[in-house]
């Protein structure tokens, strides 16, 4: 060797400081369950019993228009076999956990209201997440532009005094941002968190947000750069996650309403650079919505549901793990295709991991980066309920703790 040990220490010494920021800004996944949805409910139509009624309801339409495995596989396009997998975990998660992530809307889905009128339904929200058992939940409240900012920040403010009035705050709550247009709404809502803990007796970082990406001007700044890159990290660590607005996005950029769609070339784009702007970060991304609702007659919620389910799977297959639903019916085609993406993809990432852990001679050559591609889908696949640890661990030859190390890449 020709070094001498100092010139290790000087390198050590010039990037201590880089290595310091690369942490403290790309710390990785979190490693937490993150949810398959978000339903968007305005607040007007929210009770105590919504979580319940949206499962009998999105469970009565599968035994109606779904009965059996045969009518699941022609509507996803999957084999019999997969859809008989799939189907019996769809009932028991409809009549268990039909609504992972709530979130009552204050916003478009509410609109502008009497004041006397957003008060108390802010009170009253208040009192149906305190009564009720979600793993994920919280509010949109309306932007932070000047004409709704006033109104928008006293519904919260409203709200958390009702909330923390009853109980304390759910561990999986989070506040909703929503048209974020400038990264200085970031740091300024961050600083008025602050506030809002101090004010109602929270512990500090315990209000976290995620920005909804609903205009041209979180892509692009006006200087050319990524806005939402540094929107990401603008938020004193309370940004947890990185919501598409599919249809205000897409009217923004001018899109004429009948093409407006998750899949329409400048939603690729927006979720593609909010994709980059999260990476490493432990910041989720979540896809939008559709907007055609299983309603009618058989046709017509047929016809939704594989509009539906085509759109959640191609979500899945980007890297999208997460998307909203407005509708008690598409409770149906997100479970069921998220859990057919989950199953299929199952065999081949347990033998190429069992492959790659055991070096045995394969058709694939595989590194770390894709033993930790695919532990992501199986631990995604886990959590999610698609996936069961004993038929993992018996095919990849290791268990839910190990396949997490995988995940984020702490094994080496």
């Amino acid at each position: 060797m020709s070094l001498d040990a100092s010139a290790y220490r000087r390198l050590d010494a010039a990037l201590a400081e880089v290595d310091a920021e690369l942490l403290a800004e790309y710390p990785g996944d979190r490693g937490t369950r993150q949810p398959v949805h978000t339903v968007y409910v305005p607040a007007d139509l929210v009770g105590a019993g919504l979580p319940g009624e949206w499962g009998a309801l999105a469970s009565a339409a599968l035994d109606e228009h779904l009965p059996d495995a045969a009518a699941l596989a022609d509507l996803l396009g999957i084999a019999e076999p997969l859809a008989g997998e799939v189907l019996p975990r769809v009932r028991a998660k409809l009549a268990t956990e039909p609504i992972e992530d709530l979130r009552i809307d204050f916003e478009d889905g509410y609109g502008p209201r009497p004041d006397a009128e957003e008060d108390e339904a802010a009170n009253r929200a208040a009192e149906v997440l305190a009564a009720t058992d979600l793993a994920f939940c919280g509010i949109r409240f309306k932007s932070l532009e000047p004409a709704t900012r006033q109104r928008g920040i006293h519904t919260l403010d409203l709200f958390l005094g009702a909330m923390v009035g009853n109980s304390p705050l759910p561990a999986g709550f989070v506040l909703t941002l929503p048209k974020v247009t400038h990264v200085g709404q970031v740091p300024a809502f961050a600083d008025l968190c602050t506030a809002l803990e101090q004010a109602h007796g929270l512990a500090a970082g315990t209000l976290r947000f995620e920005i909804q990406v609903e205009t041209p001007q979180a892509i692009l700044a006006a200087d050319g750069t990524a806005a939402v890159a540094r929107m990401v990290h603008a938020g004193g660590g309370r940004v947890v996650g990185l919501h598409y607005g599919t249809y205000d996005y897409s009217a923004a950029c001018g899109v004429a309403a009948p093409y407006q769609s998750l899949e329409h070339p400048a939603a690729d784009h927006a979720k593609a650079v909010m994709q980059l702007a999260a990476a490493g970060t432990g910041v989720r991304l979540s896809d939008g919505s559709s907007n055609l609702l299983p309603v009618g007659d058989a046709a017509d919620v047929r016809t939704a549901w594989r509009v539906h389910a085509r759109l959640v799977r191609r979500s899945l297959e980007r890297g999208y793990y997460q998307g909203w639903d407005l509708h008690p019916l598409q409770l149906v085609t997100r479970y069921a295709a998220t859990y057919a993406f989950y199953r299929d993809g199952m065999p081949v990432a347990c033998d190429r991991l069992r492959s790659y852990l055991e070096r045995a001679e394969s058709g694939v050559l595989d590194e770390p980066a894709t033993a930790q591609g695919m532990a992501s889908l199986l631990v995604r696949g886990l959590q999610c309920g698609a996936l069961d640890e004993a038929e993992v661990t018996e095919r990849a030859g290791i268990g839910e703790r190990e396949l997490d190390g995988f995940y984020r890449r702490q094994v080496r």
